[in-house]
């Protein structure tokens, strides 16, 4: 019922984002408590899916959930940390892209850190492969191409490039290389050379907000001291309703 009344208040004014699959607890709880079926069935079912969804995850999803997610043009992004951390699997991102399914780069909030995402996605897709020769491609294409396709859809503006019309998207990073640095191989020195603490100057649409690693126009201090009296606050509720 929730399913249907999100279609129909949407009435294809935007996608959905939706976790699927994560852990088989999703799966079986669609297939034995839901009426039979997976849970990408369910959400095709409910007009959930399309090129404007995004489905998190994905990790314990069927071949034929693969076609589904196919043939509806609908996005999958996988968040590598998050799923070691929970320790629910390796999500196929090799088998989507061999598939055309266009997947994206994702923390699911584990870190703030996209490049950090980049590291350890292809060392656990490696890893699950057991071949030390796969990945690199996709995991490019996910940062650094399928984000800024997939995020373009939400904005008025194009992003992820350098041209006119484009929004004013910079970063500047604080990196001293120590072999050749050059448009063929920046991707391996982001790889192994670059976090996100090399990040000194950010520009959002034009307007300097982080420079010299200094934030504009922002009062840090007081963010943080909000931040931790309302991070107390919120402890505090959750031991009163545990107990």
């Amino acid at each position: 019922e929730t399913m249907d009344k999100m279609a129909e208040a949407n009435n294809g004014l935007t996608g959905f984002h939706i976790h699927v699959c994560e852990g088989m607890n999703d799966v079986w709880d669609s297939r034995l408590n839901r009426g039979g079926i997976s849970p990408v069935e369910r959400l095709l079912q409910h007009n959930l899916l399309g090129p404007d969804t995004m489905l998190g995850h994905c990790i314990h999803v069927t071949p034929a959930e693969m076609d589904i997610v196919k043939e509806s043009g609908t996005w999958l992004v996988n968040n590598p940390e998050s799923n070691m951390g929970n320790a629910v699997g390796c999500a196929p991102v090799l088998e989507f892209f061999r598939r055309g399914i266009p997947v994206c780069m994702g923390t699911d909030a584990y870190t703030h850190d996209m490049l950090e995402s980049l590291k350890v996605f292809l060392i656990i897709q490696r890893h699950n492969a057991a071949m030390p020769n796969v990945g690199w491609c996709e995991a490019m294409t996910m940062l650094f191409e399928n984000n800024a396709k997939m995020a373009s859809k939400y904005f008025d503006r194009k992003l992820g490039v350098l041209e006119a019309g484009a929004a004013a998207d910079v970063i500047v990073m604080d990196y001293k290389p120590f072999t050749p640095l050059s448009e063929e191989n920046i991707d391996g020195h982001m790889l192994f050379g670059m976090m996100g603490k090399n990040c000194r100057t950010t520009i959002i649409n034009g307007r300097v907000l982080y420079k010299d690693r200094e934030f504009v126009g922002i009062d840090e201090e007081k963010i943080n001291a909000w931040t931790m009296a309302e991070s107390k606050k919120l402890w505090s509720t959750l031991n009163d309703r545990a107990y």
